[in-house]
């Protein structure tokens, strides 16, 4: 991918951390306490940038793209093995590769709500604030159900052939995914990164690798973390929820209030998915004032 077309949109320096091998890409910006913004699919960390520009003159700001995302290698499954279990794993080697080993708030979105709560119900203790974006870190709520159209792409040969071959995942989230239409270049930006039928791998594994019952492989991984979420009970936590979102609904929501009804939950009718696109000029200066008044070393 050339970054050059969008480089006025994602002005910061690529780092790369190498992984047997394997370059990931990310965002390592600013100074101070670390905010470690993890995307989900098929989005990668362009997802962040008004986030990135808005915290780094306060904070150290880290957002990675994951394996097979974004500007980070695009292995096939011969060299890497697109599991939840081996992204936490990556996120763990990241971090600690590069210093951050405490005094950490997470920001995650879709399978990084996964992924980072995996990590922080393992390491509790270097966790220090949570901002949730629409996602989750817990079975699918028996309330609800996963849509037909990602269950298409989850379980049939049909819809495996139409991500890999069409890039019909990231094409519709680009479009569908925000409430609000993105300007041609930015949609443009979401769906660079998979420009050919072997870059698309990740966003269909990641579809693959959605757990749904114990006999999908990373159910185990979702169980332990759902199960650990109360190691975590007594951090700060904001939510910023798109309520026009077809796949993390107000039943996803509920869950996360049930389990952390001390959350100060901030709701956006007229955002979806992407609610970061929908409403980023109002959840960037909430993230401030939230960083601020739960100041590192503040908790009890």
């Amino acid at each position: 991918m050339r970054l050059e077309p969008i480089r006025h949109l994602f002005p910061f320096e690529n780092r790369f951390h190498n992984h047997s091998g394997l370059r990931q890409h990310y965002v390592d910006e600013g100074f101070g306490a670390p905010v470690v913004m993890l995307h989900g699919n098929p989005t990668w960390s362009f997802m962040y940038r008004t986030l990135i520009a808005g915290l780094r003159g306060a904070y150290r700001v880290i957002a990675p793209d994951h394996i097979g995302c974004g500007l980070s290698d695009k292995p096939d499954d011969t060299r890497y093995a697109y599991t939840l279990d081996r992204r936490v794993r990556d996120l763990s080697d990241l971090l600690e590769s590069i210093g951050v080993t405490r005094d950490v708030t997470l920001v995650v979105h879709d399978w990084g709500g996964l992924i980072g709560l995996a990590w922080a119900v393992r390491h509790p203790e270097r966790v220090e604030r949570l901002v949730i974006l629409n996602t989750a870190a817990f079975p699918i709520p028996a309330s609800t159900r996963l849509p037909l159209s990602i269950r298409l792409c989850r379980d049939t040969a049909l819809g495996a052939f139409c991500v890999r071959r069409f890039n019909l995942f990231s094409v519709a989230a680009s479009h569908l995914a925000p409430r609000h239409r993105l300007r041609a270049e930015i949609r443009r930006a979401y769906t660079a990164p998979y420009d050919s039928w072997a870059n698309r791998i990740a966003t269909l594994r990641f579809v693959q690798d959605i757990p749904l019952g114990p006999a999908d492989r990373s159910f185990a991984v979702v169980r332990e973390t759902a199960e650990g979420l109360e190691s975590l009970r007594s951090r700060p936590m904001m939510i910023c929820w798109g309520e026009r979102d077809f796949v993390f609904d107000r039943h996803f929501l509920d869950e996360w209030m049930q389990r952390f009804p001390s959350a100060d939950v901030h709701r956006f009718p007229d955002a979806g998915h992407y609610v970061l696109e929908d409403a980023g000029d109002r959840i960037v200066p909430l993230v401030r004032s939230f960083l601020v008044a739960h100041s590192v070393g503040t908790r009890v």
